[in-house]
C-alpha cells in the first residue's frame, strides 16, 4: 500500500472491558500504517451498535464482556454484517469457548498473550 492512501486504511473497530488492555489494543493498532481505530466499544452490545454506524472492515471482540457476551455480539456481527473480518480475543484457554465463538461467525481467536504478533499479522490479510 502506497504511502498518503489513509483513506483506505483498514477500518478497526475494538471491544473490551478491560479500559487498560483497549488502549494498549489501540497503540498497537495506530502503530500499524495500513490500520487505524474507527471506534471502541466497552460491551457487546456497544460493540453492534457502533459496527452499524461506522461500517468497520474489521471487529476485534473480547468474549467475555457485560451486557452482551462476545459470542453472541460476533453472531449478530456476522449475520448483520457478512463480509466482516471477525477476531476474537481472550484470556481463556477454554477451547470450547473458541469453537463456541468460531461456530458464530468469528474468522480467528486469539488468546491474550500470543496477541500482538498474531493480530497484526491477521488485519493485514483483510483486503488480501
Amino acid at each position: 500500500m502506497a504511502l498518503g492512501m489513509t483513506d483506505s486504511n483498514i477500518k478497526v473497530l475494538l471491544a473490551d472491558d478491560d479500559e487498560l488492555f483497549l488502549e494498549s489494543l489501540r497503540t498497537l493498532i495506530e502503530g500499524q500504517p495500513e490500520l487505524s481505530v474507527v471506534a471502541a466499544a466497552h460491551n457487546g452490545l456497544e460493540a453492534i451498535e457502533l459496527a452499524d454506524q461506522m461500517s468497520p472492515d474489521a471487529v476485534v471482540i473480547d468474549l467475555h464482556m457485560p451486557v452482551v457476551d462476545g459470542v453472541t455480539a460476533v453472531a449478530r456481527l456476522r449475520r448483520d454484517h457478512p463480509s466482516l473480518c471477525l477476531i476474537v480475543i481472550t484470556g481463556d484457554a477454554d477451547r470450547s469457548l473458541h469453537q463456541a465463538a468460531v461456530t458464530a461467525g468469528a474468522d480467528g481467536v486469539l488468546e491474550k498473550h500470543d496477541l500482538e504478533r498474531r493480530l497484526v499479522e491477521r488485519l493485514a490479510e483483510v483486503r488480501s
